[in-house]
């Protein structure tokens, strides 16, 4: 007995059609493979073997059958399988080539219990919660599922609705393997027997001697799987394969959609990835397509997501706080939420997908089981350059409260969906969230400004040619420093217009620090003469021609986040025009929103901008408070600051001559 296939007709007393169970998913907000993955992975955390037996592994693997196997799938699972109209299988498997996607976890229990659903045990009836009833309610607490609609997902992505079952469970003390077909298409009316019988559009495939349809198990589904190349099952190894027939992957190429499934399960499942007290994960995620391995992304390395790790780190922590609901008396869960100044994210697919484009501004929600449930967003920071992310994990004693105000997808909680007092707890939890968020990073407040040290006559000057047809003296502007003897004439440059704004949320002020008469694009006059009337080393340099060059700095564009050695840093770009050997140097503060323009002297305990070094065309950084560049070559310098959270950063670039000696 090699297998064959049976359909359900109706019974007298009625049955579920298969278009009511593929509906029952509704229609999510989420892609297909988002939901592929969410819900295997649920299941395969809810099967998890207890103890000290190590961490759950997850596997998808996207394949084109081999030559070697095809025709035994062919051969197979084309035996007594329903025609076309009935369900497309024999279509998916005449193809030139047959692909298929598995799911497989490895360290669970596999899907044990009876194989028939009128078995009266109650305990441990996996197989026939997953192969034939619906709507069962879970028996594992704080798990992950509720009634078994997820499990709709798997034939949904099949073109043909048809998925294979291979598992390895233990039944009374011994090993057992099964392997069974199952389908889901659309009821239907066919003649048999010379008669018009009508037909749920449910199918099995496994050993149909019987009255009922069964399983193949023990040594003969473990040789089918093999003439199906079907991975084997270890001497004492448990879990679960299921393969599905021909995927549906939304138009894309195979190898798209397997770098996408590894990117959905950073963002899905990344508090499994996170090292426990035992030094490992609680589970390993793979992903491969036709061989070739696409590495699921560690969420403490990927941006934006160890912000959410730092956060879920932290919920046990004192800055956390516990999140309660007054009237009815109840705790709701903890609540962690941090916030980092960083680059803007580059969005991807799966990130647009959870709502996250370029800022973070979300709360992760979960319950005791610790999956995420969605990325609920909270006020956006004024800038793109301000993040904050939270965490809020349900409390174990509303586990069930939450968990019934999710859908079947799991992908939301709706308040609306329960009776009083859940729905009050839910409402409650959101509005306590939205309450931490109020105030955080000023959102409900003023706005950091720009700050140039240039007073408002360059201004006058600059709009003055807007006013027709009136005359004034216009505004006078003097550049010099305070203490210094020199004034504004012809051998200061022209303000740069482009000084007087620097982008979002940053602010540079470009004036040149030292004994030289400063301009407001960062250049100084060598001219000059400094307040103690001795020309200082560097105010100016000849060449054999003895023409005197003045020392200045030229910005190249506006200061922007990136990351050095895994934190965020603040750079800006610049060259030094006039040649000769010159020595950089920088100063940071804080920009205000005061009068005094920036805070050099910040309160005792304050955070403060510090110099990373200095970064030249090679990439090499140089440490130290000042650099020497040598200029009058395109060479791009860059500064490389570490700001200070929450904060916008004032830095200023200054240069002077070396006299060679």
């Amino acid at each position: 007995m090699s297998g064959s296939w049976f359909s359900q007709p109706f019974p007298p007393e009625g049955a579920s059609t298969a278009e009511g169970i593929r509906n029952q998913l509704g229609r999510p907000m989420l892609d297909l493979l988002t939901i592929l993955v969410r819900e295997s992975a649920q299941n395969s955390w809810d099967a998890r073997v207890g103890g000290d037996c190590g961490p759950v592994d997850y596997a998808v693997d996207l394949r084109t059958i081999g030559p070697a196997h095809a025709p035994a799938w062919r051969e197979l699972l084309c035996r007594n399988a329903p025609m076309n109209e009935h369900l497309p299988l024999r279509k998916s498997l005449a193809g030139p080539t047959i692909q298929v996607l598995t799911v497989s976890d490895r360290g669970t229990s596999g899907l044990g219990g009876p194989t028939r659903a009128d078995d009266v045990r109650v305990k441990n009836h996996d197989f026939v919660s997953f192969v034939r009833n619906v709507g069962e309610p879970r028996d594992t607490e704080l798990g992950g599922g509720t009634y078994g609609f997820g499990k709709g997902i798997f034939y949904l992505i099949s073109r043909p609705g048809t998925i294979l079952l291979h598992t390895r469970c233990k039944v009374d003390g011994s090993y057992e393997t099964r392997l069974m077909g199952c389908a889901l298409w659309a009821s239907y009316v066919a003649s048999e027997h010379d008669a018009q019988t009508r037909f749920t559009g449910r199918h099995w495939w496994g050993d149909n001697s019987g009255n009922v349809v069964e399983p193949l198990v023990g040594a003969e589904a473990e040789s089918v799987a093999s003439r199906l190349g079907l991975r084997p099952f270890g001497e004492e190894e448990t879990g679960t394969t299921i393969v599905i027939i021909d995927p549906n992957l939304e138009d894309r190429e195979p190898d798209v959609a397997a770098n996408y499934i590894a990117e959905t399960i950073a963002w899905h499942l990344w508090p499994k990835m996170v090292t426990t007290e035992t030094g490992c994960p609680p589970m390993r995620f793979s992903v491969t397509c036709n061989g070739i391995s696409y590495p699921v992304p560690d969420p403490r390395e990927m941006w934006p997501l160890r912000l959410f790790v730092t956060a879920y780190e932290a919920l046990e922590g004192t800055e956390a706080s516990t999140l309660r609901c007054l009237r009815p008396k109840k705790d709701l869960g903890r609540l962690s939420v941090v916030k980092r100044t960083a680059p803007p994210v580059e969005p991807t697919e799966a990130a647009r997908l959870v709502g996250i484009e370029q800022a973070v501004h979300h709360v992760c929600l979960m319950r005791q089981a610790e999956l995420v449930v969605t990325y609920r967003p909270g006020p956006k920071s004024p800038t793109e350059f301000q993040h904050y992310a939270g965490v809020f994990k349900a409390d174990s004693g509303l586990d069930h409260t939450y968990a019934m105000a999710e859908p079947p997808t799991h992908d939301a909680w709706n308040p609306q969906s329960l009776d009083y007092p859940d729905s009050t707890y839910v409402n409650t939890t959101f509005r306590r969230i939205d309450e931490a968020l109020d105030g955080l990073l000023t959102l409900g407040g003023g706005v950091h400004g720009s700050t140039a040290k240039i007073s408002l006559g360059a201004a006058s000057t600059m709009f003055a040619s807007l006013v027709g047809n009136a005359w004034g003296i216009g505004g006078a502007t003097d550049y010099a420093k305070p203490g210094s003897t020199g004034t504004g004439g012809g051998d200061v440059e022209p303000v740069d217009p482009d000084v007087l704004g620097f982008g979002e949320g940053l602010s540079r002020t470009n004036e040149h620090r030292g004994n030289e008469m400063s301009g407001a694009d960062g250049s100084a006059s060598a001219e000059s003469t400094p307040a103690n009337g001795r020309s200082t080393a560097g105010d100016s340099i000849r060449d054999s021609s003895s023409r005197q060059f003045r020392f200045r700095v030229e910005y190249l564009g506006d200061p922007y986040y990136t990351e050095h050695r895994g934190e965020s840093v603040l750079v800006q770009e610049f060259r030094l025009p006039a040649p000769g050997l010159q020595r950089v140097r920088a100063e940071l503060g804080v920009a205000l929103a005061s009068a005094g323009g920036r805070e050099t002297d910040p309160p005792v305990g304050a955070e403060v901008p510090r110099l990373i070094g200095w970064q030249d065309d090679s990439g090499a950084v140089h440490d130290g408070p000042t650099a020497l560049v040598d200029g009058g070559t395109e060479r791009v310098w860059r500064l490389v600051v570490r700001p200070a959270r929450d904060t916008m950063t004032d830095l200023e670039i200054g240069t002077e001559g070396v006299q060679p000696l």
